[in-house]
């Protein structure tokens, strides 16, 4: 039997279905020589059943926190699959910096601005349980900042958010959510900040859905298998 891989993400609650089809679609893309990748949700009801202990687990989260720490393994076991084995998120992946310049140097581009003259905004959703998910925004965003004319971050759940972050910065500004799905807070709270704020600059879709993400993923779990 080939090795199984599930790539796991949070999830809709709400609304389970539709995260549940994007991460199937997603897994799908990823293709490792000799492994089934497959998708599922912590929002999905019994997406979790398809694991066992020899699945390997790839979080598709934005850094090592509660979730994958604490959460994700309390649901692996009640799932039945207790030692599977769970690889470090797709924000901890060393290539995400290089992505994200990509994406806002890109974007700066099309737009016929110079990166070194343009702020750039790290939206990411932050935490009141957790330091780590902050912290990994905070150093994308000192990766990008040697490049761009300035390089800040605003939150969802913690100081500073999104609005207070955004009012001010100039026309010239690029926001990139540092979010690795499309969900509500990237539909829904992250543009209504921006629309408090009053922000004018131009906002990317969230990092997860650059197209170079697939292979990305794939790589990590080829190197952990």
């Amino acid at each position: 039997m080939p090795p199984q891989v599930l790539i796991v993400a949070h999830g809709q609650p709400g609304d389970p279905a539709p995260q549940q089809q994007a991460i199937e679609a997603l897994a799908a893309r990823i293709h490792v020589p000799g492994a089934q990748v497959r998708g599922a949700t912590l929002a999905m009801p019994g997406a979790l059943d398809r694991a066992d202990d020899e699945t390997l687990i790839y979080p598709l989260f934005m850094a090592t926190g509660w979730f994958t720490r604490s959460e994700l393994p309390r649901r692996l076991a009640l799932a039945g699959a207790a030692q599977a084995r769970i690889l470090p998120p797709f924000g901890s992946d060393p290539g995400l910096p290089a992505l994200c310049l990509a994406q806002v140097a890109g974007a700066a581009e099309a737009q016929g601005w110079r990166l070194a003259e343009t702020h750039v905004l790290v939206a990411a959703h932050g935490s009141g349980r957790s330091r780590a998910p902050s912290e990994a925004a905070r150093q994308i965003a000192a990766s990008l900042a040697p490049h761009a004319a300035a390089a800040t971050c605003g939150f969802i759940e913690e100081a500073p958010h999104i609005a207070e972050a955004a009012r001010g910065l100039p026309a010239q500004a690029i926001c990139l959510p540092l979010f690795a799905t499309q969900a509500d807070h990237v539909t829904d709270d992250l543009p209504a900040a921006l629309s408090q704020a009053g922000f004018e600059g131009l906002l990317l879709p969230p990092v997860g859905l650059a197209p170079e993400v697939p292979a990305m993923i794939a790589r990590a779990i080829g190197r952990a298998l």
